[in-house]
């Protein structure tokens, strides 16, 4: 059995959990999602607990039972609290804005670069350089920074470009002067 799988989900007084045969809808105060669940994997809901269990069907199913557990447990908090990622635009002339659905990005190209917001994703720019982006979907959210932070992946010379909040890049000496 997986030692992720094994774990309990505690379920939120907020959350409404519903499975209908292999489908599974979770809904919460910021949203509602919804996943498949493979025949391998059985869900039981205890008082404010979900507990997840896996057939013996071949190897696989225990890989396949910690995955659904960390899958289930992400959109349980994403419906009850919702994800967070930030970004930090560095750069001279880097800056983000939003109109409309739209955000816009000067990232020191000849143009700029747009992308259009997904419904379930919410964008704030603050200060022109950073940007906040918030989700109840965690890999939906994930992808789309990612989206954004390949234009411009941070360089490890001066350190331009777009990166996470907490991220560090390892920087390099760059050219010595002559000797």
């Amino acid at each position: 059995m997986s030692r992720i799988g094994k774990l309990p989900i505690n379920i939120p007084t907020n959350v409404e959990i519903i499975l209908k045969g292999q489908n599974l809808k979770i809904t919460g105060a910021f949203g509602k999602l919804e996943q498949k669940i493979p025949d391998s994997i059985l869900i039981n809901k205890l008082d404010n607990k979900l507990i997840i269990t896996s057939k013996k069907v071949n190897n696989t199913s225990n890989a396949l039972h910690g995955l659904f557990r960390a899958l289930i447990n992400n959109m349980v908090k994403g419906v009850s609290e919702t994800f967070t990622i930030t970004l930090l635009l560095q750069g001279v002339g880097y800056r983000g804005n939003i109109e409309k659905n739209n955000l816009i990005l000067s990232l020191g190209y000849s143009h700029t670069i747009n992308f259009v917001i997904p419904e379930t994703i919410k964008v704030q720019v603050i200060k022109n350089t950073t940007l906040k982006l918030t989700g109840c979907n965690k890999q939906e959210l994930g992808l789309f920074a990612s989206k954004i932070r390949a234009w411009r992946t941070p360089e490890p010379y001066k350190g331009k470009g777009i990166r996470y909040e907490n991220e560090i890049i390892k920087r390099k000496a760059g050219k010595s002067g002559k000797k």
